[in-house]
């Protein structure tokens, strides 16, 4: 009884108005208010709504029971849209990830990682994941789940003609891509290109911007420091605001890592409005 009482709060949140929304959400990753959230999550749930962001990229409560943090997401229009999917998790079972998302009403599942030795991943280690993701993937369609997969950088080592990555983009068949655009960029991909080449495989984009002249990473690390204001710095982020409002992606998720994400992200938010409106 209890169990159906949290799921029943959870879904009332989810269930109120918050305002029209665009074919095109934008969303925020909690994780780019890590460190402010350990402080004052009340206050930053807040802040986000004030952003006029309503869809959330997360999991946990920050220490709240179910009841309170449902609570505290009703209260300022919040949803949880996406969960994480751990990779060893799904080696194992992906109950608990379908039971996180459903506690939520989350439609999204991504994983952000695939464990390798540090440095770029091999092509039979890409192969083994998309077999993973494409198994994974169908299981979680039939619980109304799509599981995406967020590329890191690490995947975009020379392979014949392409890069490794392509062998995953092409035989994606029962998952998608929530694609960070800034690690593909820091890997050395397009993140343009890479949108027209596989149309209508990305329904999450992490936007993310990189400070003009920051060093690409084929490993998956480097400065977070490096993520500015969306439309300032490399990527082309307006040009991936056009096509997903041709392919239909229905989250631009905002991640800013950086110290100064809580100043960021408003500018952000500016920036993506402003292009969905053209």
């Amino acid at each position: 009884m209890k169990k159906r009482f949290y799921l029943f709060l959870f879904s009332l949140a989810f269930s109120l108005p918050v305002g029209l929304t665009q074919a095109q959400e934008i969303a925020l990753q909690l994780y780019s208010l890590r460190n402010e959230m350990k402080v004052d999550p009340v206050k930053y749930h807040q802040m986000i709504s004030d952003w006029g962001i309503s869809a959330l990229e997360g999991g946990g409560t920050y220490g709240m029971s179910d009841t309170e943090y449902a609570k505290l997401l009703a209260d300022n229009n919040l949803k949880v849209v996406g969960v994480s999917a751990d990779y060893n998790q799904l080696t194992k079972t992906i109950q608990p990830i379908i039971d996180e998302a459903k506690k939520y009403g989350a439609k999204y599942a991504t994983c952000y990682w695939i464990p390798h030795t540090d440095g770029p991943i091999s092509l039979d280690e890409i192969k083994v994941a998309t077999a993973l993701f494409n198994s994974v993937g169908e299981q979680m369609k039939k619980e109304g789940i799509t599981f995406t997969y967020h590329p890191h950088g690490y995947e975009f080592a020379p392979d014949g003609k392409g890069v490794v990555m392509d062998y995953m983009l092409k035989n994606a068949k029962h998952f998608a891509f929530n694609m960070d655009v800034f690690w593909v960029a820091m890997g050395g991909g397009d993140p343009v290109k890479m949108m027209k080449k596989y149309k209508g495989k990305f329904p999450q984009l992490h936007l993310k911007d990189r400070k003009i002249g920051t060093p690409g990473s084929k490993d998956g690390h480097g400065d977070v420091e490096t993520n500015v204001v969306l439309g300032s710095g490399d990527i082309d982020i307006a040009g991936l605001i056009k096509l997903a409002k041709k392919q239909g992606t229905k989250y631009l998720v905002i991640e800013d890592e950086s110290s100064r994400s809580v100043e960021q992200i408003p500018q952000s938010v500016a920036f993506i409005k402003k292009n969905l409106e053209k």
